[in-house]
């Protein structure tokens, strides 16, 4: 099973930037769909943005749209989420997910492996 380990979070100001990390282990990596999802406190986990297995196609919420880029890098078997003019109502705990499949999908029940969360707060 892959285990995936989140990184890169913190307290950051309106308008500002930050690079989620997100790394795994196994040698299974390369062939799955990757996803980011956040969840705010008293809301439910929503996504936010996926990646194919080969970095060639990407998903994101319209919430996110022009904000922030998912990238992957299959040799260090590691996800990136580059999160760009942050909103106060991005904060929330940002978790990545290992996809069921190769070719990604914006529904939880498509990923079948999370990491423990890194927390992002944008303050006003």
């Amino acid at each position: 099973q892959v285990q995936l380990v989140e990184s890169g979070g913190g307290l950051v100001q309106a308008g500002g930037s930050l690079r989620l990390s997100c790394s795994a282990s196994g040698r299974t990596f390369s062939g799955y769909a990757m996803g980011w999802f956040r969840q705010a406190p008293g809301k439910e986990r929503e996504f936010v943005a996926a990646i194919n297995w080969s970095g060639a196609s990407t998903y994101s919420a319209d919430s996110v749209k022009g904000r922030f880029i998912i990238s992957r890098d299959n040799a260090k078997n590691t996800v990136y989420l580059q999160m760009s003019s942050l909103k106060p109502e991005d904060t929330g705990v940002y978790y990545c997910g290992k996809g069921r499949d190769s070719s990604g999908s914006s529904g939880r029940d498509s990923y079948d492996s999370w990491g423990q969360g890194t927390q992002v707060t944008v303050s006003s």
